[in-house]
Parts: structure tokens; sequence; C-alpha cells
């Protein structure tokens, strides 16, 4: 694969196009994927994209199905998370770092191509 993105692998069929199948933006992160069904070859990329609209990070990932979501403390929200009930506990002592209530992952986006290639693909979580 590194040959075929990089330019050096010489052969007629070596073109690789980059067609974007969905595009989805979360904050200042956004998600591009596609895939090339000659090669089956499924792809995500993940980019970081500042105030100014300048992309200051690429992430690629190659056949791997993708999950985002959002890790932060449960005082935190997120668009897809419910609610959280109030506590009724005293708040004598602060919450432990170690504790596993004080911080929750939530999905926000999982890749949908992944599952349509029908073959089994490694699975990633990007925490954002």
């Amino acid at each position: 694969m590194m040959r075929l993105l990089t330019g050096t692998d010489s052969s007629v069929d070596a073109s690789f196009l980059f067609v974007p199948l969905s595009i989805t933006s979360l904050g200042s992160t956004v998600l591009v994927e596609g895939c090339d069904q000659n090669r089956e070859i499924f792809w995500v990329h993940a980019w970081t994209v500042s105030d100014h609209g300048i992309i200051t990070q690429v992430r690629e990932y190659f056949n791997t199905s993708l999950t985002v979501t959002h890790f932060g403390s449960s005082n935190q929200s997120t668009p897809s998370a419910s609610p959280s009930p109030s506590s009724s506990s005293s708040s004598s002592s602060p919450p432990s770092s170690s504790s596993s209530s004080s911080y929750h992952c939530s999905p926000l986006w999982q890749s949908r191509l992944s599952n349509s290639t029908g073959k089994s693909m490694p699975g990633f979580v990007l925490a954002i």
C-alpha cells in the first residue's frame, strides 16, 4: 500500500483515487470515508481543522473499522450523551481520577463502509 500511495509503484494499474463517500464534521474533526471497490480497500481520514480552516493534523486508516468517541468527565455533556441524573451523594470528598464513574466514553460516529466489505477488519477507537 505504501508504494501505491507514495507513487513508487510503476505498474499501470497502480493509480489510487480517494473518492469520498461520506463526510462528517464533529467540532474541529472532519471524518471522511471511502473505498476502492476494485481493490477492496476501505479507508477513513480524520482531519483536525483549525478555526481558520487549515488542516493541522491528518490520521489515515485503511481496512479498519473506526469508532470515534468523546472521552471526558461525567460532568461534561456531549451532543449524543443523555443528561446524567443528579447525584444525591455528599460533596465532602472530591471524586477520584481513578474512579470508573468519573469518566465516560460516548460514541459519536462509526464507519459504515467497513461493514459492507464482507470481510473481517480490525477495530480502532479514536477518542477526541
